[in-house]
């Protein structure tokens, strides 16, 4: 199977969504500042949007693969794991300073989606 390690990655970013989102919705309910559960429901929105973006890169990847979209999966899975890892871990812990890392998460993932737009424009000039 083409591209199993980035199937099984988006499957388990799923998983960790739904879990995530529970968490945060039962355990977390009234146990953090309403500031740290609306970065920790950030993470979980955003991870949630990214994690679709993989699976639909990936199914498109099945029919026309393109070297662009494996540099978008990166970024975007690189980004998840900075911008929503690091919102989760600030919410859970207080440390404030791990916020730092989180724009870093946020240009990564951009950067995926750039990406993917250069890739289609070059797709389309070429066929």
């Amino acid at each position: 199977m083409q591209d199993r390690g980035w199937w099984l990655g988006a499957a388990l970013s799923g998983a960790l969504v739904v879990m995530a989102g529970a968490f945060g919705a039962h355990a977390l309910e009234g146990q953090l500042a309403p500031r740290l559960a609306a970065a920790f429901e950030t993470g979980v929105r955003y991870q949630a949007w990214h994690t679709l973006a993989l699976l639909a890169v990936l199914a498109w990847r099945a029919t026309t693969p393109l070297a662009g979209q494996r540099l978008s999966l990166g970024l975007w899975a690189a980004g998840m794991a900075l911008f929503s890892g690091s919102l989760y871990a600030m919410a859970l812990t207080g440390l404030r300073g791990l916020g730092l890392v989180t724009p870093l998460g946020g240009v990564l993932m951009i950067g995926g989606w750039l990406t993917l737009a250069v890739t289609v424009l070059r797709a389309r000039s070429r066929g």
